[in-house]
């Protein structure tokens, strides 16, 4: 499998900027179209793609490619189950969900990695990297809380809302921006130690790596001749 650094920073360049898109995606279609089976499948081909591309950033062996494909279609066809009957619950496909999510983190840092070495500055494929990163972090969060409310027994929220995919990302993007508008709240006190431990992350995120990438930004210096 050729690699980006092999194909060229344009190539590493498109890829990230796809990475990026496909998560905006993800969260915008989450978060604003009502839950239901095409939107189950749209999401996780969204996510699915989210973690190729992780992948193809972190320069994955061959093999470890070939698990993330796996995983991506395995996600999908959760999806579609779901859609076509009751042999797939929903607390299954936000499982899936989760799990397509969890692996996209490290490997964005490895590539993120990868980028700095190769440039030997920070360039904007660098910030598209730890953007992604964030929003992948938001999403894993939200998927834990989704699972939690359909396994834990108790509902997540101490509120009477449900704990919709849309209210779960919701919550879980105001926690980690420590934004906390207050309207939803955790019931128990495990949700209370994840949203407490996904706050400090986000903050911690933010005033660190983020800020620190951003204001190393520098423009590349275009090929002499």
């Amino acid at each position: 499998m050729a690699t980006p650094s092999a194909d060229g920073p344009a190539l590493e360049h498109r890829l990230y900027a796809w990475l990026l898109i496909a998560l905006i995606g993800s969260v915008a279609i989450q978060g604003g179209v009502p839950a239901g089976a095409v939107q189950r499948i749209v999401v996780n081909i969204l996510l699915g793609a989210s973690l190729l591309l992780a992948f193809r950033v972190a320069q994955a062996s061959r093999a470890m490619f070939v698990v993330a494909v796996l995983l991506a279609a395995v996600g999908v066809a959760v999806a579609v189950l779901r859609a076509t009957g009751e042999a797939i619950g929903e607390a299954e496909v936000r499982l899936m969900s989760g799990l397509l999510v969890v692996l996209g983190p490290p490997a964005v840092a490895t590539g993120v990695i990868r980028t700095l070495r190769r440039s030997g500055q920070v360039q904007v494929e660098a910030v598209m990297g730890v953007l992604a990163m964030y929003m992948l972090l938001g999403l894993l969060f939200a998927a834990i809380y989704g699972a939690i409310d359909r396994l834990g027994g108790d509902p997540f929220f101490a509120s009477t809302a449900p704990a919709t995919t849309s209210n779960c990302l919701y919550f879980s993007f105001t926690t980690l921006t420590t934004v906390g508008y207050g309207d939803f709240t955790a019931r128990s006190a495990t949700g209370h130690t994840i949203a407490l431990f996904e706050a400090l992350i986000g903050q911690i995120y933010l005033v660190t790596v983020v800020s620190v990438i951003v204001g190393n930004l520098k423009r590349r210096t275009p090929p002499d001749g």
